[in-house]
């Protein structure tokens, strides 16, 4: 999927002993949107952006070990293996044994003489994964500008973190020129060492340039054009993003303390064993409890309360991840925690004055929000028409950021069938839910259309269960309302088969629970979103 780019210049930020100057470059193909004002808040700012910067380069993908030389070192010796079982003669035997002692010697020499060499290798390499980031960026940083605040969002590498630092206009002053938009920026990697020269004591102006738009005619203007061909997983993953956030949460409050321990813990100690995950023990009115594995280490939060229904059991890896949020921890107020289920999603929310970052993680560093976290099959799905869709997103356009019930109330419309027809827009890349909140944004990801018959059907399950409806090989078997959910059992035969799934839908239409007796849901349960037959019975 390809993606273009237009930046008059280049992003910069220019100091001097008195103030700073950021000037952001927009893309010139987009919309015009623009900002421009002086930063209040200096250090709050800077530890925040450092932070997004963190999920932008985050990769904790398994990076396997280069076994050339190895395997060319066994290509020689099964040689030698083949000479020795041909050879019949017993004293070279002995003199092959004499001849190995004297390799191994100067292999170990070989090996004293080049660790020198290979340690410099080692730390070039890890230079430039830290200082050279043009090489490992994937697409520039997004930034949208609304009426209540300004925001950024960006998308790791191993598309399992989600990054979003959203500011509100407490954070500046003295604001000249703006419009409302959402644009991609231009962002190289001296950038972020230049942020960190931000100081209270100096006056530092946002820009988000708006004479990247003025119509010039010289033609040595300095345009940079990009063209950036993007995986589909990798849009497809930042879609996901959403569908994942508009989910029912078990959700709980953490001090900042809590996160310091929690890290400090993984800090003094490196896990060489599984399982490598942190248990989340939680009774209502209780201290919320935290299982750090494979040491057992319990952390009991004194200072943050469960205030739940009933008592919950949630376990998360991928937990280094959350050393993204180490910086933000002399600033952050309170964490609120929402957790999806066991090896599912969780969201970290760190509420700072006039700022909110969000960081929301994967199931695990290799479970991506694209490929095996299929959530907008969970999301709301209430029956809506394009016309009633088109209507609901032409008045969240008026307004630019919305509560799904404000919108119910205006347009006189079920609140179900606006967060449906919202959910249809957030699956197309054009509107954003902000779960911190609990509001709908108008957020364009692409200045040009997705591609939806590519991203229409993110998995081989999602066509099948269409399928299925076409061939009418669906039967829903029962359909029972009990204490707000809606439990449907029914019938799907795939290839001779009969298989019996159960879906359990909330009053908002989220699939909350299921199960079936196919080989799909016995191997993974609901990690990996439904099986075929669940969404066959619920498109039914």
């Amino acid at each position: 999927m390809e993606f273009s780019r237009k930046y008059q210049g280049k992003t910069k930020v220019s100091h001097s002993g008195k103030s700073s100057n950021m000037s952001f470059v927009p893309d010139a193909l987009r919309e015009p949107t623009f900002f421009v004002g002086d930063l209040n808040k200096h250090i709050p700012f800077r530890e925040a952006m450092s932070a997004l910067h963190h999920v932008v380069v985050s990769d904790l993908r398994f990076k396997p070990k280069d076994k050339t030389d190895y395997k060319a070192w066994l290509k020689e010796q099964e040689d030698i293996f083949l000479a020795e079982a041909m050879s019949a003669q017993a004293d070279k035997k002995e003199k092959i044994k004499e001849l190995r002692a004297e390799l191994r010697q100067i292999q170990t020499q070989e090996s004293k003489a080049l660790a020198p060499y290979y340690k410099a290798q080692s730390k070039y390499f890890n230079y430039l994964y830290k200082h050279d980031y043009d090489a490992w960026y994937v697409l520039d940083p997004v930034i949208s500008v609304h009426p209540d605040s300004i925001f950024f969002e960006c998308f790791s590498q191993d598309e399992s973190s989600y990054g979003k630092l959203s500011c509100d206009y407490e954070i500046f002053k003295n604001i000249s020129e703006h419009s409302y938009g959402t644009t991609n920026i231009d962002y190289s990697s001296e950038l972020y060492q230049e942020f960190q020269k931000i100081r209270d004591y100096k006056d530092t102006q946002f820009m988000l340039d708006p004479s990247g738009f003025e119509v010039r005619t010289d033609l040595s203007d300095d345009f940079k054009e990009e063209k950036i061909d993007l995986p589909d997983s990798w849009v497809r993953g930042f879609l996901q993003v959403s569908s994942a956030m508009s989910l029912p949460f078990i959700q709980f409050d953490l001090h900042p303390m809590d996160i310091y321990n929690l890290l400090l813990i993984l800090k003094r100690h490196k896990e060489r064993a599984s399982p490598r995950s942190i248990r989340f023990i939680l009774t209502p009115n209780q201290p919320v409890k935290m299982l750090i594995e494979p040491w057992s280490y319990e952390l009991v939060c004194h200072r943050s309360l469960y205030h739940g229904n009933k008592q919950e059991e949630v376990r998360i890896w991928g937990r280094r991840r959350l050393f993204i949020l180490e910086r933000l921890l002399p600033l952050v107020k309170h964490f609120k925690v929402s957790l999806l289920g066991t090896g599912l999603p969780s969201f970290w929310v760190a509420e700072m004055q006039g700022m909110t970052f969000t960081l929301g993680l994967s199931g695990w560093s290799a479970n991506d929000f694209s490929r095996m976290g299929n959530f907008d099959l969970m999301a709301p799905r209430g029956e809506v028409d394009s016309i009633t869709a088109e209507k609901v997103f032409h008045a969240l356009q008026s307004t630019w950021v919305e509560s799904a019930s404000s919108l119910a109330k205006r347009l006189a419309l079920d609140e179900l069938t606006v967060k449906s027809a919202l959910g249809v827009y957030s699956q197309y890349g054009r509107v954003l839910y902000d779960m911190d909140k609990n509001l709908y944004r108008i957020r364009e990801l692409s200045k040009d259309p997705l591609p939806m018959d590519k991203l229409r059907f993110s998995n081989e399950r999602e066509e099948k269960a269409s399928n299925f409806i076409k061939a009418k090989l669906v039967t829903v078997l029962s359909k029972e309302n009990q204490q707000g959910r809606t439990i449907i059992k029914g019938k799907v035969i795939d290839d001779g088969n009969s298989y019996q799934p159960e879906i359990v839908i909330d009053a908002d239409m989220r699939l909350i629970d299921a199960k079936c007796s196919c080989h799909f849901y016995i191997q993974n349960k609901m990690n990996q979103g439904p099986c075929e037959h669940m969404l066959a019975i619920r498109l039914s």
